[in-house]
């Protein structure tokens, strides 16, 4: 049959935007009971960044399926009662609120690891809690640019950003591995522990390519566009019909095999300018130039059915259309409940045997706190009353 590993595990989460959220969307795939907390009659800010998912924000239905929705107005006097109760069950507590706010809401890290031991309290921020930057407010796009990121993305003309929120990203898989490694280290201690994720260190630590680079080279990797600044040829090539082919040669003897059986001039291979990667690197006009007189004559299917025969990597350069018909993805789709309905969302990439993906809705604003409180102990007319003066 299959399980749920984090089953069991219950995940207090005082969450907005994509980063935190993406971290405990990872924790319920696996099984654990995820309580987002949000504010009344707004919630997290990120439900509002769109409304093109049938009504509904795409970041938010992304980040936020198999979730709890609990709304809490946390400046008012009774939530501290009921914060105290929901993390006295809980197993993890992670935030990512802007710098100090939750030290203003009285949620201090040492006094949360004293009252509650066993807890595991992950603070996710964009610098730390140290450094001159520790109460710098920063989004996705800062981050890519403090980290560099932008210097070495883009042509050589416009330095550009990663298309998708991948200081977040990186932030929200860091904040997912320590959790897990946490929940181990417990299993073996009994003790609770205290993470600390920044958005600016997760992308320091992607940037490990193009640091050691300029560190050890004297200069930095060149903005490329869609080419590599380091390995030729690689990157986009047009063919007869108007289509591009991405390539990427990795090594030699790929190199021999692309100059035989995908442009049939052999004796490019030996060629004193093209004969190792850095020459090729060296002399990448003179070589792009060559694979482009080449492929003007073939059609992007006839440019593929070299390259398959030769077994070099290739790609299609697909829409975001073609990228959600994509053959490799036919069965990794499951529908999903949400308030707009029925939705397709794409599994975990990671598949592990016998372990089925929660998959369960995404919350509506606030739908589960009557329940929540409820099971905490609260009676029901308490909850009207909260309801009332919009404790809740």
């Amino acid at each position: 049959m299959p399980t749920r590993p984090l089953q069991g595990i219950t995940v207090i989460a005082l969450e907005q935007a994509v980063s935190a959220p993406l971290a405990t969307r990872h924790l319920a795939d696996l099984g654990a009971r995820v309580i987002k907390i949000e504010r009344p009659g707004v919630g997290d800010f990120a439900r509002a960044y769109d409304t093109t998912v049938r009504g509904l924000s795409s970041h938010f239905v992304w980040a936020n399926r198999s979730k709890e929705s609990l709304t809490l107005d946390l400046k008012q006097a009774p939530v501290r009662q009921i914060l105290d109760r929901l993390l006295a069950k809980a197993d993890v507590f992670i935030q990512n609120l802007a710098p100090g706010a939750c030290e203003g809401l009285g949620l201090q890290t040492a006094e949360l690891r004293r009252q509650y031991p066993r807890l595991i309290i992950c603070n996710l921020s964009a610098y730390g809690s140290a450094g001159p930057y520790r109460d710098k407010k920063a989004y996705d796009l800062l981050i890519q640019s403090e980290a560099a990121l932008l210097s070495v993305t883009g042509t050589a003309e416009t330095p550009s950003k990663v298309g998708i929120s991948i200081a977040d990203i990186a932030g929200a898989m860091y904040a997912y591995s320590g959790i897990l490694t946490a929940l181990l280290t417990r299993k073996e201690t009994g003790q609770g522990t205290v993470l600390e994720v920044s958005l600016f260190e997760a992308l320091s630590e992607w940037m490990g390519y193009p640091a050691y680079y300029t560190a050890y080279g004297g200069s930095a990797p060149q903005r490329e566009g869609a080419r590599h600044s380091t390995i030729a040829p690689y990157g986009p090539f047009p063919c007869a019909d108007g289509k591009l082919v991405f390539i990427g040669i990795q090594n030699e003897r790929e190199w021999k095999f692309f100059c035989e059986r995908v442009l049939q001039q052999p004796e490019l291979a030996v060629d004193s300018r093209f004969d190792s990667n850095s020459r090729r690197v060296q002399s990448r006009n003179e070589l792009e130039e060559l694979i482009v007189n080449a492929f003007r004559r073939l059609s992007a299917e006839a440019v593929i059915e070299r390259l398959k025969d030769a077994r070099i990597a290739y790609a299609r350069q697909n829409s975001v259309e073609e990228f959600l018909d994509h053959p490799q993805l036919a069965t990794r789709w499951r529908e999903i409940d949400s308030p707009a309905g029925s939705l397709r969302a794409l599994i975990p990439p990671v598949s592990m045997e016998n372990v089925e993906p929660v998959m369960a809705g995404v919350p509506a604003l606030g739908q589960h706190t009557e329940a929540i409180l409820k099971e905490l102990g609260y009676h029901a007319d308490t909850i009207a009353e909260w309801k009332r003066s919009k404790v809740i």
